[in-house]
């Protein structure tokens, strides 16, 4: 499953990277769109959490790279998004909209 969402993301799916969402507003009306999703809906729960292969960089700190493997719901062992709305396998380098210390 995670080729298959690799790929979506390689062969251009367009995500909604940004905004990124910071605030508690901001999660809960992300999350309340994934909850709408089909728990199979994979396309869109890449869409709508803003998926990137690569660690999302807000830009004002070279270092404060937001990746999947920084993030809580990331399980390193599993290279797994434990988030209930996603739970996806995913990379390390990854990153989502979601991305929480």
């Amino acid at each position: 499953m995670r080729i298959v969402l690799e790929d979506n993301l390689s062969n251009g799916l367009k995500t909604e990277v940004e905004p990124r969402a910071y605030s508690s507003e901001e999660v809960n009306e992300l999350v309340a769109r994934l909850q709408t999703l089909d728990e199979e809906d994979y396309s869109n729960k890449l869409v709508y959490a803003g998926f990137t292969l690569q660690a999302y960089n807000p830009g004002d700190d070279e270092e404060d790279d937001q990746a999947c493997e920084t993030c809580m719901y990331y399980l390193v062992h599993r290279k797994y998004c434990e988030l209930p709305e996603l739970m996806l396998p995913v990379e390390e380098s990854w990153s989502c909209r979601l991305w929480r210390i």
